[in-house]
């Protein structure tokens, strides 16, 4: 790639999104030569992408410096493969295990830096390491740690799905909008499908109607549902979402196709929306305030409070 084409690289919401899930893998994956490698490229586009710079310039110099053994793949190329067939959640379990195995003061380190940093990134790359491991001091460690301060919605999920890993009963008081909230560790889904029906039925509603007019939005909803799911868990905005009835399946499906609508298309006007769901009389209302709270929390993630 010549410079003449990376000063003019502009990534289109579609792509940014895609290639944002696929640096949430390669860290995940404990892939750190392929995470440089792409935060390297992310940092010569422009446009959208210019508004995340400072976030990954300040993720590529933790990796640079935590990881300098991990070399740059050659090319962009290949963090591009979709083809990849490996079971992701099994190598990272492996990779895990192996460093518990070999190295006796790997938890320590981990729950230490866990305490002491205070980048998202990290946090949830270190959670989801220790959601591998069984281990006497996790569980204490982590509910200590989440009733100290509050931290974005998707870090305290993973720590709640990292309790849930460790067996944790019993209440888990964390903070939200500064105000605790308690929930039980037990009943946090470990995985998308294990959330309640009424929380399905809401991307089934997307997927029927986007089927004719928008096939390919289907694939956004889905992470986009994914992602306001585990930031509302635990809250009053979550038990609305789960409700199992039509009216709550139309509101929800009804405002997560109008957020879409606005953020790949730019597309503000919601009559075709609200017709093809049926919103009217009181579910106009709710729908209003669905999509008001949907707004919010899928603008940018909240920055951690001290």
């Amino acid at each position: 790639m010549t410079d003449g084409i990376k000063d003019n690289l502009v990534l289109f919401p579609k792509t940014l999104d895609y290639y944002q899930i696929q640096l949430t893998k390669m860290l995940e994956t404990e892939r750190y030569g392929d995470a440089k490698a792409l935060l390297d490229f992310l940092l010569q586009c422009h446009g959208e992408a210019e508004r995340h710079h400072t976030e990954w310039q300040a993720l590529l110099g933790w990796l640079v410096a935590a990881f300098p053994e991990a070399a740059n793949p050659s090319e962009y190329g290949v963090f591009g493969m979709e083809d990849e067939e490996q079971d992701e959640e099994d190598l990272i379990k492996r990779r895990v295990v192996e460093r518990f195995e070999s190295d006796s003061e790997y938890i320590p380190q981990l729950l230490a830096s866990l305490y002491n940093g205070d980048d998202p990134e990290q946090q949830l790359l270190i959670l989801g390491q220790l959601m591998h491991i069984s281990h006497p001091d996790i569980e204490l460690s982590i509910k200590q740690w989440l009733a100290r301060m509050e931290y974005i919605p998707p870090v305290q999920f993973r720590a709640l799905q990292a309790l849930k890993k460790q067996g944790a009963a019993g209440p888990i008081a964390l903070w939200r909008d500064g105000e605790s909230i308690t929930v039980d560790a037990r009943d946090t889904p470990l995985s998308f499908e294990e959330f309640p029906q009424g929380i399905h039925h809401v991307l089934d509603r997307v997927r029927q109607t986007a089927e004719v007019s928008d096939p390919t939005l289907s694939y956004f909803a889905e992470e986009m549902w994914k992602e306001c799911v585990e930031i509302a868990y635990g809250t009053s905005i979550y038990k609305g979402m789960m409700e199992d009835d039509d009216g709550s399946s139309d509101l929800w499906g009804a405002a997560l196709h109008q957020l879409l609508m606005e953020k790949l298309h730019g597309k503000h006007s919601d009559e075709w929306i609200r017709e093809q769901y049926g919103i009217t009389g009181e579910l106009r209302f709710r729908y209003e305030q669905a999509l008001r709270w949907l707004r919010q929390y899928s603008v940018e993630p909240r920055p951690t409070h001290t």
